[in-house]
């Protein structure tokens, strides 16, 4: 059924050499200098700021606005649910921030190897 007479053998190769053009087009791109990690980096930590500004007006909230249930199941729901919340929105602000600080440190490095390119 799936002979070359069909018509799907060709396709497929088609397909097969669009897909390879397009990998090897790819790779000629040209490297990544060090204004775009200092822009990566300062975007991320602004992102950290703005995360942790944002977790700090969760923990102030949760902590205003306690839950009372009657009811211990819903009470350790609430509890759970607001732990889960908090955790979150702290973890939003060390990724970001570990994030930039990790872009910072690649910025410096490639300077650094700017320099020592220019020097040889």
């Amino acid at each position: 059924m799936n002979s070359p007479s069909n018509g799907f053998k060709k396709e497929s190769d088609n397909k097969a050499t669009t897909s390879l053009s397009a990998k090897d087009s790819s790779s000629s791109e040209p490297k990544k200098g060090p204004l775009s990690f200092l822009s990566g980096s300062i975007t991320s930590l602004s992102f950290s700021l703005l995360s942790l500004f944002i977790s700090k007006k969760i923990v102030l909230y949760f902590s205003i606005h306690t839950p009372n249930y009657s009811s211990p199941i819903a009470q350790s729901i609430a509890s759970g649910f607001k732990t889960l919340i908090i955790g979150i929105s702290f973890l939003a602000t060390f990724t970001f921030g570990f994030i930039g600080l990790g872009l910072f440190l690649v910025f410096i490095r490639s300077l650094i190897e700017a320099n020592n390119e220019q020097t040889d």
